[in-house]
């Protein structure tokens, strides 16, 4: 970067699951705090806060000088509307310093409410490149949050071409998912990850399968599980790579986990600004590990390394590791340790089966040749362990076991005390200037130089002549500066008395009180934003109350991700064919089978737009398709500005996906305004939910996925690479995609297919397809005209029959029922009604 970076550009953000959480952060040296209330955040599983306590945590937060960001970030449907209004109104009145939104319906009724209150766009928006920030800046966001799967050197490629205010995260877990793209949760628990409500289905284990064959894997089950990040070694690249806010996953960790990361990070970016670039320390990092650790990694921010990113042997945090067991005794066990350890460590002993019950608790004794130690025991000593009597079956641990130091009640109290306690968490520098003369009162301006404000107060009493001692500036620093228990110290005074001059000591505490009480009311004052009155409901578009329609009339769309698909496809009465394949050099085929059977075909784009992959578009662009499935932002701004700038040459139709998470009507009105022609809605709504938008909303515009197996999991992870291979990322990794095809069984057997797109990035699909067939009435009356069908696996002949299926539906031959029975009836793993039901 060619700009000069001060320290006060780089901002530390913490998580705060709770008040606790919140001082720990903000004694530790957060400069900015992000939360979320008891609606509208993705971490329902949090305690929360309350929306009533805005204005008390601003106030608390803005008195230490530290910035608040309410966490908004997820799908709002169109019945909550009006209750997301009231909540952002909340924010605006209590002087949020931001609102974190995934939700671009959501970004739009902000606007619409208010031009200046500050949006931050989440991760869940998954921006990962200069056009999906491009994208972003009409609707006037402050930062963006990137994608957990950018590197460094895509961040400095991002931040120097779209030049907005960088967020990346720097530590926690981290998803496998790309955020904002994990349908997981929707599809087995109805629980949206969308929503907040993740159910963790990366952390569970899963078979490998081979084409059709379970591959032995010795110990690795968790082939989705990932390590957590910890990027504390590489601060100084992150900070010159552009990255402005460094955010730490946590919101459902503890406060002393809270108190650990912030302490740790403070001091990296400190020790970068005052010329330090050591590495941290041994102990810095040990501490880390032991507050929540799956193991560390740098995720993708050093770039991609699929051996690195998934250990694969244990899904929870294990903590330190201290080596492994050599022999068990009658009442211990002998290892040479690898960390210190001491009495009252928490420890777990890990025989390689994290599904069964671990054995673990509490080092009762430490010895060495059978003498206890006292004190700690440092690394690399040879110790017997003893823990304590009723934690530990020794029956069942075994030589070769590692073991682990799960809990350090030492360092978790020295983290609680630095929240814990009476003192303000942070002093401000204060400059008083003190003028007067005799006969006159003394005036004072005293300058909080951080929020820079400037309060006068003058003395009751006049100034009279010194009969002994006159006050000087010793004097007057003594008594003025005396602001302990104050968020103040005093760092300057200026002295302009004229003549040997003196007021009472008493009179001098009234003055110094009433400056801090009156500076101290100035902090926590909130920003003013602009707010307009607006009903979130105003711009739905009023209905004529229609006569059922005809379902004949509507078209069917067919998504064929084969080449044999596509083929039999086009010999239907499909209005159009969707071309999904793993590799771009397939395309040509695909539009050839069309435009030979006089049929039009769109190309779908990658779920994922990373720097440097425009040439994919322009690829398709050559290829003269009729339209493009864009399935997110970056490319979208991509396809959008390629046709501004030939409006006078044929286009292709550009028709949103459902990864571009429409959930309300909003969202629809924002993507149809910037120019798209078609918009899938999100698959995080339920019937209800769909009805809903589609009420709300003009149905023309809609395309229904009535047929799919569910893209559950979708991210930057190759299973083929980690686990089918030698290489270490698509450079060296032998492309077993092309000749293989893997699948994740789950714990009740089903086979989830893994795909590969052009970026090497996978797919995982639900194993059973699903089907909206029993809607298709209510759609139709509803006044939607493009319905869907998603094909995977299929054989020509599959593709043929259920597309007759779905035809007949649509034309009133047969009910949504039968197309479900028949369904049934034709696939080996059955079919289900999907998200639409939950």
């Amino acid at each position: 970067m060619t700009e000069t970076i001060v320290r006060s550009d780089i901002e530390l953000l913490a998580p705060a699951g709770d008040w606790d959480c919140m001082r720990a952060a903000v004694a530790n040296g957060a400069d900015a705090i992000f939360f979320g209330v008891e609606k509208f955040n993705a971490r329902a599983r949090a305690n929360n806060f309350r929306s009533e306590e805005l204005p008390e945590i601003m106030a608390f937060l803005h008195t230490y000088g530290v910035k608040g960001f309410l966490t908004f970030n997820i799908l709002v449907f169109e019945d909550e509307l009006r209750d997301a209004q009231k909540l952002i109104e909340m924010c605006i009145d209590a002087g949020v310093d931001a609102v974190i939104v995934q939700d671009l319906g959501l970004v739009k009724l902000i606007r619409e409410l208010s031009p200046d209150f500050p949006i931050h766009g989440s991760t869940q928006m998954t921006i990962t490149s200069p056009e999906a920030v491009e994208f972003t800046k009409p609707f006037g966001l402050e930062r963006v949050v990137l994608g957990r799967e950018n590197n460094l050197k895509q961040i400095r490629t991002i931040g120097e071409q779209a030049k907005l205010p960088m967020e990346v995260f720097v530590h926690g877990a981290l998803c496998v998912s790309y955020s904002g793209q994990c349908l997981t949760s929707e599809m087995w628990g109805g629980r949206s990850a969308n929503r907040g409500e993740c159910a963790q289905a990366c952390r569970l284990p899963y078979d490998l399968m081979v084409d059709g064959e379970i591959q032995p894997m010795g110990d690795i089950a968790y082939l989705l599980s990932p390590k957590d990040l910890a990027a504390i070694d590489i601060v100084p690249e992150l900070i010159q790579a552009g990255v402005k806010s460094f955010k730490i996953e946590g919101r459902l960790k503890s406060p002393e986990y809270v108190a650990n990361v912030v302490s740790k990070y403070r001091r990296a970016i400190d020790k970068y600004f005052d010329g330090d670039l050591s590495k941290p320390s041994v102990e810095d990092v040990r501490e880390l590990q032991q507050s929540f650790s799956r193991g560390f990694t740098h995720g993708f921010l050093s770039g991609t390394n699929n051996k690195m990113l998934v250990e694969g042997t244990f899904p929870k945090s294990r903590g330190v590791y201290l080596g492994r067991v050599e022999r068990v005794m009658r009442d211990a066990v002998t290892l040479r340790i690898d960390a210190p350890l001491k009495r009252g460590d928490g420890i777990v002993f890990d025989a390689g089966d994290p599904t069964k019950k671990e054995e673990g608790g509490r080092v009762y004794d430490i010895r060495r040749q059978g003498v206890k130690i006292e004190g700690e025991a440092q690394e690399g000593t040879m110790i017997e362990l003893v823990a304590g009597r009723n934690d530990v079956d020794l029956r069942k641990v075994h030589v070769g076991d590692r073991v682990w130091k799960t809990n350090d009640p030492a360092l978790d109290k020295r983290l609680r005390a630095s929240f814990e306690t009476e003192k303000p968490y942070r002093v401000f520098p204060l400059h008083i200037r003190v003028t007067g003369a005799l006969g006159q009162p003394m005036r004072t301006w005293w300058t909080d130089v951080q929020k820079g404000t400037t309060i006068e107060v003058v003395t009751e009493l006049e100034l009279e002549q010194a009969q002994k001692r006159p006050m000087d500036a010793a004097l007057l620093e003594d008594q003025l500066g005396r602001l302990g228990g104050t968020v103040y110290q005093l760092e300057k005074l200026e002295v302009e008395l004229q003549g040997d001059l003196i007021v009472p000591i008493r009179e001098l505490n009234r003055l110094r009180r009433e400056a801090v009480e009156l500076l101290s009311g100035e902090r926590p004052k909130p920003p003013v934003y602009v707010k307009h009155a607006v009903d979130a409901r105003a711009d739905v578009p009023k209905k004529d109350v229609l006569a059922p329609q005809s379902g004949k009339d509507a078209n069917l769309i067919a998504l064929c991700r084969t080449l044999e698909q596509v083929q039999a496809a086009v010999k239907t009465d499909v209005s159009i064919v969707y071309a999904d394949f793993e590799f771009i050099k397939q395309f040509p085929a695909a539009i050839a089978a069309a435009r030979e059977a006089g049929k039009p075909i769109a190309l779908a784009t990658p779920r994922i737009h990373m720097p440097g992959e425009n040439g994919y578009h322009a690829n398709i662009l050559k290829l003269q398709p009729d339209a493009v499935l864009v399935r997110n932002t970056g490319a979208l701004y991509y396809y959008l500005r390629a046709r501004a700038a030939n409006p006078d040459k044929p286009f292709p139709k550009l028709i949103g996906d459902f990864s571009l998470n429409v959930a309300n009507h909003k969202a629809v009105n924002l993507f149809t305004e910037v120019g798209l022609d078609l918009i899938t809605p999100s698959y995080d709504l339920n019937i209800q939910q769909m009805v809903d938008l589609l009420e709300s909303s003009d149905t023309s515009m809609l395309e229904m996925v009535i047929h799919q197996h569910l893209p559950m999991f979708h991210t930057e992870h190759c299973v083929y690479c980690t686990f089918m291979s030698e290489g270490t990322d698509f450079t060296n990794c032998g492309r077993p995609c092309e000749e293989q095809r893997a699948s994740l069984q789950d714990r009740i057997g089903m086979a989830h297919p893994v795909r590969v797109d052009e970026g090497c990035r996978n797919t995982v699909y639900n194993a059973i397809e699903q089907s909206g067939a029993e809607y298709i009435r209510n759609f139709v009356s509803m006044g939607v005209s493009h319905f869907r069908v998603e094909f995977l696996e299929e054989t020509p002949e599959k593709v043929l029959e259920v597309l007759g299926l779905y035809r007949d539906a649509l034309d009133g031959r047969i009910s949504g029922t039968q197309v479900w029975r028949s369904l049934k009836a034709i696939n080996q793993l059955g079919v289900t009604r999907g998200q639409l039901v939950k």
